[in-house]
């Protein structure tokens, strides 16, 4: 017997675009002032100059790769203190963890690049198109040449945003006005060409086609979120006891034993992930609070008070339906949790400033030569090798003058150098050799372990840094 020829359900189903609705509101000028401020600085930073000297560039910021130095205006980072980075990546992580779970996903509505340009696309998008019941009309219609030409234009402009956003990134790794006449000319190196063409092809499909679906599906965050909240954290959250149950309602209208909510649909239809936020907490929420704008408008025309949607807390829901008030938002955001996250951001902050304010101009570095491990000289003298790196990070050609401090009778000597002072240019590490012998017969030429303390001086200046070593003498 042949068994029925049936078509299984589908187990996916082809994405919806979004088009969430203009909306006003103290959310959303929040949110264009900090777009404008974010993207404002991410496209002029590069040209910003600082004069440090001849030597140096006069780019404010700049992560020169070629010459293994970063930049901050009156900061420079060397590649041995990278620790800085690594102090400023933990510091951004503890931030995350320390606004999350005061306000939930902050980050993600307000100041993330995925928000922050496809919030830009959204703008130009409206622009060109419409808002959304006209872009729902383009989005079905066929193609013709209404929705071929306004297409275009839509494309358009998301490609040169896309592509000013690939072209400003490789600004802060080489001189901006230098790099711009390279570009225009076709003299930049291959890999300026296709770091651009790379942020240009992902901004423009990141933020005009992809959009919601890489904060649900490739971002990691929704992810982790969940253990940096607690029942104290605020997230943008539908107050049902109070909007349910659901109805139509016009403005003056007292309907008995019916909710505030009108089911009118607002605040789904400015929601930039296209979901409800009455069906309570879900992965998809940005908690970009446009939902709280919407509704706050609808509760405003129809005389009922604000607040239906809003910032809230899990506490806040069982003391409101308990009848109780909720607690204060400072309550909420000052709590154990936040305030250890805040002293430990905090104690990093200032061990880095305290760090990088203490660090030497110049950094030296000895290491022992151990194949062999001492040298007898002719009249019996024992002789050490040391490789010797040294670092001037003064901006200037400086003299630089080597000496040994011991309780033993020892000297030491530079290879292929009169004296005892060097010479090392500006911003430059500097490699050499050099020997430190005993005396026949001394008491470090006849111990196999005595301690050194090599010490290099400015000449002409007050700093001075030394580097612990040990001298290798014959044990008898």
């Amino acid at each position: 017997m042949t068994a029925p020829d049936t078509q299984p359900d589908a187990l996916y189903s082809a994405r919806e675009p979004i088009y969430p609705r203009r909306v006003s509101g103290r959310f959303r000028t929040l949110k264009w002032w900090l777009l404008t401020v974010m993207l404002g600085l991410y496209y002029i930073t590069p040209w910003l100059r600082w004069d440090r000297g001849p030597n140096l560039p006069d780019q404010a910021v700049l992560l020169d790769i070629a010459n293994r130095r970063f930049f901050f205006f009156v900061i420079e980072i060397w590649p041995h203190e990278f620790y800085f980075v690594a102090g400023l990546l933990i510091m951004a992580g503890l931030g995350l963890f320390l606004f999350t779970s005061a306000a939930g996903r902050v980050w993600c509505g307000y100041a993330c690049p995925q928000t922050v340009w496809t919030d830009l696309f959204i703008l130009v998008e409206r622009w060109v198109e419409g808002d959304r019941n006209a872009r729902l009309r383009l989005h079905r219609q066929k193609w013709n040449g209404e929705k071929i030409r306004k297409s275009l234009v839509k494309w358009t402009i998301w490609m040169l945003i896309a592509l000013g956003t690939g072209g400003a990134w490789v600004f802060y790794f080489a001189d901006a006005p230098t790099l711009m006449v390279d570009l225009l000319t076709l003299n930049a190196a291959p890999v300026a060409y296709i770091t651009i063409a790379v942020l240009t092809a992902t901004t423009f499909f990141l933020a005009g086609f992809f959009r919601e679906q890489i904060c649900i599906y490739a971002c990691p965050w929704p992810r982790i979120q969940a253990a940096m909240l607690d029942e104290d954290s605020l997230t943008v959250a539908y107050r049902s006891w109070r909007g349910e149950p659901r109805g139509k309602l016009h403005k003056g209208e007292i309907v008995p034993n019916q909710g505030d909510c009108i089911d009118c649909m607002a605040c789904v239809n400015v929601c930039p992930m296209g979901i409800d936020i009455r069906n309570g907490q879900q992965l998809a929420c940005i908690t970009c609070a446009l939902c709280i704008d919407a509704c706050d408008d609808i509760m405003d025309k129809i005389g009922k008070p604000r607040g239906l949607i809003s910032y809230m807390a899990l506490t806040d829901e069982t003391a409101e339906r308990a009848g109780n008030p909720p607690k204060s938002v400072w309550k909420h955001v000052f709590r154990p949790r936040t305030i250890l996250y805040t002293v430990l951001w905090s104690g990093i902050g200032i061990a880095l400033t305290v760090a990088l304010f203490v660090r030497a101009d110049m950094a030296l570095n000895v290491t022992p030569v151990r194949n062999p491990l001492y040298v007898t000289l002719s009249d019996g003298g024992i002789r050490n090798t040391y490789d010797m790196r040294l670092r001037n990070k003064l901006g200037q050609d400086r003299n630089f003058a080597v000496s040994v401090i011991s309780d033993a009778d020892v000297s030491v000597r530079l290879e292929g150098l009169e004296g005892t002072t060097v010479m090392v240019p500006a911003n430059e590490t500097l490699s050499q050799r050099l020997y430190v012998e005993a005396a026949p017969g001394s008491e470090a030429a006849k111990s196999d372990r005595t301690e050194l303390d090599i010490w290099v001086e400015d000449v002409g200046g007050t700093t001075r840094v030394h580097h612990d070593t040990i001298f290798n003498g014959k044990d008898d």
